[in-house]
């Protein structure tokens, strides 16, 4: 079973930056494709950020324009998202998700495993 914890959440100011941790247990982190997801209140979960394997390929919701990004430490069985320029309407809870088939993917549906979340808020 894998497990995932978020961190690096909390309250940021409009154009300010926060960098989310989530490490991993259980399972070769290494294997595991990793994805971050959103949720903000009454909407749906959205993907953000997928990233490969090796970390050599990223993929991005397109509204992100920039703005964030998405790494990996397999060493320290971490993916994190760096997020800058944020605005308000970037508060949500943050998810990280894991696949067992080490790929890209877009759709939550596709992700065995989840972490807890944690929330992001952006004043103005």
């Amino acid at each position: 079973q894998v497990q995932l914890v978020e961190s690096g959440g909390g309250l940021v100011q409009a154009g300010g930056s926060m960098r989310l941790s989530c490490t991993t247990s259980g399972r070769t982190f290494s294997t595991l494709g990793m994805g971050w997801f959103r949720q903000a209140p009454g909407k749906e979960r959205e993907f953000v950020a997928a990233i490969s394997t090796g970390g050599i390929i990223p993929d991005y919701a397109g509204f992100l324009k920039g703005r964030f990004a998405i790494s990996r430490d397999n060493a320290k069985n971490t993916v994190y998202l760096q997020m800058n320029s944020l605005k308000p309407e970037d508060t949500a809870v943050y998810y990280c998700a894991a696949n067992s088939r080490g790929l890209v993917l877009r759709r939550g549906d596709d992700y065995d495993h989840w972490g807890q979340g944690t929330q992001v808020t952006v004043s103005s």
